[in-house]
This record gives C-alpha cells, structure tokens and sequence, in this order.
C-alpha cells in the first residue's frame, strides 16, 4: 500500500470536516482490496448523537460503489500522540476488515504511529449466528 497517498488524501479530507462544535477535525481514508482508495471527514451536528466520524464516512463512501473489504486505513488529527478511531469506528471496521487490518495514526505534525485492528480492538462485537451479512466470513 501507499501509506503517503492515503495521507494526502486523509488531509484533504480533514480541510473538509464539519466541527463547528469541538473544532476538532479529522480526516480518514482507506484503500480497497482493489486499490481503490476513499476518504471521509467527520460531519457534526448540534445534536451530537448525529454526528459521523471520517472513518465511517470514508466507509460508507466505499460500501457505495460496492467495494467489500478493506485493505489500509488512515486517520488524521492534530492531536498528540495520533488519535486512534473511536471504539464505534473500531467495531465497524471490523464488518471490513479482518484483525490484521493495518490502520496508520498520524497528526499533523507527521507524526505516524501503525496499528493492526486487532491492537485497538481486540475484543469486537461478534453475532453468534454466522452467515447473516454480505460481508460475513
């Protein structure tokens, strides 16, 4: 994967975000198992229950045009250390991507720091039914 475009692409996408709220913006942006490569920034809304994250509209982006799975992740922030995606992000992730899922935290200082998906979240929700996605494995 090239780690450099999803940066740039995950920046743009943060000069995007909606945070009239918290001022805090994010920007993420995954590739496919194609090669494709989508962003997202986060949307907020005064009812902060509304608000979506960059990672799950960088996701939804992707589910759109019928992408499946998921092969790299980038989220950027200004924080220090890199922020990792919330615990919700995280859980989605999972439905497309599998446990060594690499997603790469950077700030805006260039700091980098990689992670697999099973280091952030190591214990997802799983249905004890198997078989009833379109993504279920």
């Amino acid at each position: 994967m090239d780690w450099d475009t999803l940066i740039a692409e995950a920046g743009r996408a943060r000069e995007r975000a909606y945070a009239p709220y918290s001022g805090y913006r994010v920007g993420s942006a995954l590739q496919t198992e194609d090669g494709s490569v989508f962003s997202g920034c986060n949307v907020e809304n005064r009812s902060f229950g509304a608000t979506v994250c960059a990672e799950r509209v960088a996701i939804g982006s992707a589910v759109a045009t019928g992408a499946e799975r998921i092969s790299a992740v980038v989220v950027i922030t200004e924080s220090r250390p890199p922020a990792s995606p919330c615990g919700l992000c995280l859980q989605v992730l999972t439905e497309f991507g599998n446990p060594d899922l690499p997603i790469l935290l950077v700030n805006t200082d260039g700091e980098r720091l990689e992670r697999r998906l099973a280091d952030l979240h190591p214990h997802p929700f799983e249905m004890p039914v198997q078989g009833l996605g379109r993504f279920s494995q």
